[in-house]
């Protein structure tokens, strides 16, 4: 387990978060082909154990799933009258491409335990954020590197009430840290710098059930609680004010809870129909309170986030008895209003545009792929942290953001 661990600290670089929020869809490869659809119903592989425990029912066996998404965002700022301090013109560029190639794997297991009840184990990364500009960029005042990184490790089980109802339940445990860098405007003194990082563990559970409707057919719905993390780090200034200012620090973070419903069909032997709608309750974000053990005044930054819905549709061909393509489509809301953008977290809604295949290489192994197009809509930000009466000269960021997204992804499933 400890090999697991420094593996997904090392390889998970999550940036700009591809779900509402800082929430990372990409789980699974064959999930990804759909864009998703019937996450919770489909049962396709032992990615289910995190989607929906209860379609553990559905694999046959002892399986075991790996998987490795390969993101590139592009997060470009274009600048409209931004300022650094109160009566000065901002100096700076736009930041160049916030975005990086990021690398997120997937690790899933499945098991018989009896002939009625099965085991599972997931492990992925169901947060995560990077953004990161230049560091003389025309916003460095109010951010430069934004990352968040989370591992989670899902065991679970899943039974069967009767030939229609399948019921699944696991826990989790999730580490999460937290990296936010920013520069320090000094107003009449050399510019300076801080980075505030720090970590801890936050447990919750998940739950799901499948209800057989009819031999082709069955509908899914499942719940992920939410995991209230309790950051603890430090906060470590530039040589200039390192030696009053250098201190621990604490967070309060909230990963929050979704329920997902969904559907799955098989329309005849050739076409598979699947649809999705998540409900993910952003609103708990009210605020990011950063408090100083030095007894410094807590740094604040509004949130008020919204709650958000995604839908998706989706749908597999089976070309052959070995090869099945996918597409789907989705709409993704976004829980930032244009109100709170900041330029840590600068999102907007999202279509996606996917495309897969599975391909069943020998009779216990399979192998999946899939690429997904994110179109993001622009988002326009407004943040000014110019307050004279606080002495506070963050600046004032003026402009909009562009973007995009696209994700490669690559699965192999063995049964044993």
């Amino acid at each position: 387990m400890r090999k697991i661990f420094l593996s997904f600290v090392m390889f998970t670089t999550p940036i700009a978060a591809q779900a509402a929020g800082f929430a990372l869809a990409e789980q699974s490869s064959s999930g990804l082909g759909n864009a998703f659809a019937g996450a919770s119903a489909s049962a396709e592989d032992a990615s289910t154990v995190f989607f929906n425990p209860a379609g553990m029912m559905y694999i046959q066996g002892t399986q075991l799933v790996g998987a490795i998404n390969l993101i590139k965002p592009n997060v470009e700022f274009a600048d409209q009258g931004s300022v650094k301090a109160t009566g000065f013109p901002a100096k700076g560029g736009s930041g160049s491409n916030a975005g990086d190639l990021a690398f997120i794997p997937n690790f899933y297991y499945t098991r018989d335990l009896t002939d009625g009840v099965k085991f599972g184990l997931s492990v992925n990364a169901p947060f995560g954020l990077k953004t990161e500009y230049d560091k003389d960029w025309i916003g460095r005042f109010q951010a430069i590197k934004s990352q968040v990184n989370t591992l989670n490790i899902n065991p679970a089980i899943a039974f069967k009430v009767n030939d229609q109802l399948s019921l699944g339940f696991g826990v989790s445990a999730m580490w999460a840290q937290a990296e936010l860098t920013r520069a320090v405007n000094q107003v009449v003194k050399p510019e300076s710098e801080v980075k505030i990082k720090g970590d801890n563990w936050g447990f919750g559970f998940n739950m799901g059930a499948l209800y057989q409707v009819s031999t082709d057919t069955r509908f899914g719905i499942a719940y992920r609680s939410k995991v209230e993390q309790h950051l603890d780090g430090q906060a470590t200034f530039g040589p200039a004010l390192a030696a009053t200012n250098n201190t621990g620090v604490n967070a309060d973070l909230t990963l929050p809870e979704n329920i997902s419903v969904s559907a799955f069909s098989q329309l005849n032997d050739k076409w598979d129909l699947m649809g999705d709608v998540t409900w993910t309750r952003w609103s708990q974000f009210k605020e990011l309170r950063v408090r100083f053990n030095n007894g410094s005044a807590d740094a604040i930054t509004p949130e008020n986030w919204s709650n958000t819905m995604r839908y998706s549709i989706g749908a597999s061909y089976h070309y052959s008895d070995t090869v099945k393509l996918r597409a789907g489509l989705a709409y993704d809301e976004e829980a930032i209003s244009d109100l709170y953008r900041t330029a840590r977290i600068p999102g907007n809604d999202r279509k996606w545009l996917s495309l897969g295949a599975g391909w069943q290489v020998t009779p216990s192994s399979k192998l999946d792929v899939a690429y997904a197009h994110l179109f993001i809509n622009n988002a326009k930000i407004y943040d000014n942290q110019n307050i004279p009466a606080s002495n506070f000269f963050n600046g004032k960021l003026v402009g909009e953001y562009s973007g995009n997204v696209n994700i490669l992804s690559m699965q192999y499933t063995h049964n044993f």
